[in-house]
This record gives C-alpha cells, sequence and structure tokens, in this order.
C-alpha cells in the first residue's frame, strides 16, 4: 500500500434526484470517509459538478475513480494532480467583537488575508475568507483568541490549471437511458 494523501476528484453527473447518493454511497461501500464534498450545475443545467477529496493511495484513488466512471449517470471523472489544479473554498466565520479595539483588530486580520466583513452586529463580525486549506486553517488559528461563535465551510471546488478540462467524450452509456422515460 502505498502512501495515503489528500486526492482531489472532478465528477460530472447528470443533474437528476439521487444521483449524489449513488456517488456517496460507492464511497462508502469502498470503506472510504469523504474529506470534502462540493456539488453545483455546470454551464449546463442538465450537467452537475461534484468535487470530491478523499484520502487515499494513489493506487485507490484510482480505482475508485474508475468505479465512478462504471455509473451511468457518470458523464466524466478526473483524479486532479496536486501542481496542476486550482483548489479553493470558501469559510464563514462569525466571531466576538465587544469593542471597537477587537473590531478594528478582526477587520485587520481579514485585511491582510483578503477576505470580507460581510455582516456586523454590536457584539460580533462575520467573515468570509476564501482560499486553500492552509490559508483557511491561519485565519482560523488567528480568529480563535477572539471566540469563533461559528464556522462553516463550503468544501473544495477545484479546476485545473490552463487549457485541461473534465471532458471526456470517450464515455459510453450503452443501451440503457438512466433516468430518461424511454418508449
Amino acid at each position: 500500500m502505498g502512501e495515503v494523501l489528500r486526492h482531489t476528484l472532478a465528477v460530472q453527473v447528470d443533474n437528476e434526484a439521487g444521483v449524489l447518493s449513488q456517488v456517496s454511497r460507492l464511497f462508502s461501500r469502498k470503506g472510504y470517509n469523504i474529506e470534502s464534498l462540493a456539488v453545483g450545475t455546470t454551464d449546463s443545467p442538465l450537467i452537475s459538478r461534484i468535487t470530491i477529496e478523499v484520502l487515499a493511495d494513489q493506487l485507490h484513488a484510482e480505482l475508485l475513480c474508475n468505479q465512478l466512471r462504471k455509473l451511468l449517470p457518470v458523464h466524466s471523472v478526473k483524479l486532479l494532480e496536486p501542481t496542476q489544479a486550482i483548489r479553493r473554498e470558501l469559510v464563514l466565520i462569525k466571531v466576538n467583537a465587544l469593542n471597537s479595539e477587537v473590531r478594528n483588530e478582526v477587520i485587520q486580520i481579514a485585511n491582510i488575508f483578503r477576505g470580507s466583513i460581510i455582516d456586523v452586529s454590536t457584539e460580533t463580525l462575520t467573515l468570509s475568507i476564501i482560499g486553500d486549506e492552509k490559508k483557511t486553517v491561519a485565519v482560523s488559528k488567528l480568529l480563535e483568541e477572539f471566540g469563533i461563535i461559528e464556522l462553516v465551510r463550503t468544501g473544495m471546488v477545484a479546476l485545473e490549471r490552463g487549457q485541461y478540462t473534465i471532458n471526456e467524450d470517450t464515455k459510453e452509456k450503452g443501451e440503457f437511458n438512466y433516468g430518461k422515460n424511454v418508449l
């Protein structure tokens, strides 16, 4: 067994009910925990893109990709190379800010990390930070001293750098027409 690393998989699927459940069940059946999951429609409302991060060795990550390709609603799967991928996550963090001195410190931290203050109340500030996990963890650690009230993460999304894309026109769906009413 090789070295266990975080792998990012990009998966294009039909935008239909139950598809995400099929994909997540595959990971569960194989004994893998999904570390991060982000799903949304693409430029086509008929297609969704799922970004999945999983801890596995290289061989098992490739085997997971092959298993995903066998699912009928899956159009394409790509295991993204870390050096060739742009990975980002949105993190919202609500912190205590009981006085102007604390508010100013939190605002300075947000500015240093190119974050935004998206909500202000008399007792709290809510920040929006976009970045990789190193950046979001660093901001979280700095804000801990003020008291984090709530923190929520979107899950990692990723695209390949340059001209490369996820599109694979080689997938054969055979005679089955998944999810469509064919008479």
